[in-house]
């Protein structure tokens, strides 16, 4: 009785859609954009008190990089990013690694086939709107049981069929509508592709400049190391020195040389993901020898808002395309429990020879239409819909987790762009430390009253805040880079990134 009241109810349903022209299901919206025109709340932050500047020496006597003025970096916010974003880096040997990328990155390769795939799919989930009409050929002997010429005979026929499924209740347009939320979401992640890319790109031509520089000033320690310890190897002999100078002297040489092997790794593990990048062969291709003075840092970079950042990461616009898939799922799995229209037709001709379908034939013809409704699926029919549901509410969290994370990661990268700023003005001043304290220790033993250990030391102090003003000076970059990425890196400017997902045309 229950069967029959719900089936009733569909019924009655079945004909006010009909009257209405909609389709079963909810219609999707899209989720609204966040609300802040903020990413975090800045707390109160002091700026770190560096001291009085070194005055001792005349600044033109200081190393060139503790006296130089350090680069100021300023947030454009509401402003919108270039196409080629790493173009702010001025660098023309990364801008020529990026071209080779984009041209022959085989991921971007793989998704571009991936995102033809899904548009082929849109175009056979169209063909459902279009009759279907095939064309019927055959023969048949048939026979009875009675002797005589006249007990066998082949009745040739050849013929049209057509059949049509009418979308009454739109879960065709549905089904539609979810492949085209599904191609939309390839091209998202062919998107996704290209931004990750040439970030990719980017970071590895960074690490190169970095590591090349790291290993420059750790070979500047390590000749340093030798030096102290030839010379306290001297004192011992002299017996101006205890034993325990002359460990402590090897111990740190062996220290530094340590760091050595492991830079040159990192360094050539860094040329070859580049040539990986670039589609290539680290036997084929060799990466160049990027360096940190060939980058400029860029002295404004854009930030757009939140309300358009989740318009513009293209893992947010492909989680919110899978989240339309879904919606639109629901209504396929709806359309399910209202009956299905078929019409149908068929016009054919038939003779007892294969000749006669030419000459002497009857022509039949016939036209009619079906209607097939559900009665009792054993509830598999509303476990589906519940189903569906049930995966849009998933999905609805996935993207709402989807967003949180961007928005974090680009609260992290300005955060990190703050401090960053202030980490190099600190480490400038202890390299301005560093270099007067070195001068004057050679002023000192040029007239006699130091001795060379301590002028060795001196050295050792300089090149070791060096490395970290360098290190400094690599973080800044690093992490602008990576604030571009977060943002979205401009592909919606790009022509060849913004045209990767055609429109479908019915």
């Amino acid at each position: 009785m229950n069967e029959l009241m719900a089936w009733r109810n569909r019924v009655l349903a079945a004909a006010g859609l009909l009257l209405a022209s909609c389709s079963v299901g909810p219609d999707f919206h899209r989720p609204a954009p966040p609300p802040n025109d903020t990413y975090y709340t800045p707390e109160k932050e002091t700026a770190p008190d560096t001291g009085p500047a070194a005055a001792a020496v005349p600044p033109t006597k200081l190393a060139p990089e503790a006296s130089a003025p350090l680069p100021k970096q300023a947030l454009q916010v509401g402003a919108d990013l270039p196409a080629q974003w790493w173009r702010l880096f001025k660098s023309p040997a990364l801008d020529e690694a990026l071209k080779l990328s984009l041209a022959n990155s085989p991921t971007l390769a793989q998704a571009t086939a991936a995102l033809a795939q899904a548009q082929e799919e849109v175009r056979v989930a169209q063909a459902a709107f279009l009759p279907r009409l095939n064309a019927d050929a055959g023969v048949q002997r048939n026979g009875n049981s009675e002797p005589g010429p006249q007990s066998q005979s082949t009745v040739y026929t050849m013929g049209l069929s057509a059949s049509y499924a009418v979308d009454v209740f739109g879960g065709t347009r549905r089904a539609v509508e979810q492949q085209r939320s599904l191609a939309e979401m390839q091209g998202y992640q062919l998107d996704a592709a290209w931004l990750t890319l040439t970030g990719n790109v980017v970071n590895e031509s960074l690490t190169i400049a970095s590591t090349r520089l790291q290993i420059a000033t750790t070979e500047e320690l390590i000749t340093s190391d030798r030096k102290n310890l030839d010379l306290t190897e001297r004192e011992f002999e002299l017996g101006a020195a205890a034993r325990t100078d002359v460990l402590t002297a090897e111990s740190q040489l062996a220290v530094d040389l340590t760091t050595l092997p492991s830079l040159h790794q990192q360094l050539g593990a860094a040329r070859d993901a580049l040539a990986v990048l670039v589609g290539k062969s680290p036997a084929d291709w060799s990466a160049p020898d990027f360096d940190i003075k060939d980058f400029t840092l860029p002295p404004e970079v854009p930030v757009s808002i939140p309300s358009r950042l989740v318009r513009q990461r293209p893992d947010v616009l492909a989680s919110e395309s899978q989240l339309h898939s879904t919606s639109a799922a629901i209504g396929v799995a709806v359309a399910q429990e209202f009956p299905a229209l078929n019409l149908t037709g068929t016009l054919s001709r038939q003779a007892l020879t294969g000749a006669g379908l030419f000459h002497q034939f009857d022509s039949l013809w016939g036209a009619g239409g079906t209607l097939a409704a559900p009665l009792f699926q054993g509830g598999a029919l509303r476990a589906q819909v519940r189903a569906a549901r049930d995966a849009f509410t998933a999905q609805a969290a996935s993207y709402q987790s989807t967003v949180l994370e961007a928005l974090g990661q680009v609260a992290d990268d300005m955060r990190a762009l703050g401090n960053d700023a202030d980490r190099l003005k600190v480490s400038q001043h202890a390299l301005a430390i560093s270099s007067e304290s070195l001068i004057l220790q050679q002023i000192s033993y040029t007239a006699g009253k130091t001795t060379v250990l301590q002028l060795i030391d001196a050295e050792r102090t300089f090149a070791q805040a060096k490395l970290t003003f360098v290190t400094a000076q690599i973080q800044q970059f690093e992490d602008t880079a990576d604030l571009l990425v977060a943002l979205g890196g401009g592909w919606w400017n790009d022509k060849v990134a913004a045209n990767a997902m055609p429109p479908v045309q019915p």
